[in-house]
């Protein structure tokens, strides 16, 4: 379904995003979204068969600080403000059965 089908329905998209639109609202962004798909259009025109397939246009690497040791908490500095807690551990209520 594209803005240009007879059967293209503003009422169907919104409804697809959970979205509640007034009749004012439909009529103000039905235009939008039909520039939006025939933009869309104009780039299935685009020939990509020689251009090799990339998750990002730059290249990402990790940015993380260096790892280095310090010193961690005692169990009882960890268990300080545990609601409830036994033998150096926390206590939770049970959530599988």
């Amino acid at each position: 379904m594209s803005a240009a089908d007879p059967d293209f329905n503003i009422r169907y998209v919104a409804d697809l995003a959970r979205l509640e639109l007034t009749e004012e609202e439909m009529a103000t962004f039905e235009p939008q979204l039909q520039a939006i798909l025939g933009y869309m259009k104009k780039l299935d025109e685009i020939d990509v068969d020689a251009i090799e397939p990339t998750a990002h246009a730059n290249p990402v690497f990790n940015v993380t600080r260096p790892d280095t040791p310090r010193p961690s908490l005692t169990p009882e500095e960890a268990l300080r403000n545990a609601p409830k807690a036994a033998k150096d551990q926390f206590i939770v209520a049970k959530v599988i059965e």
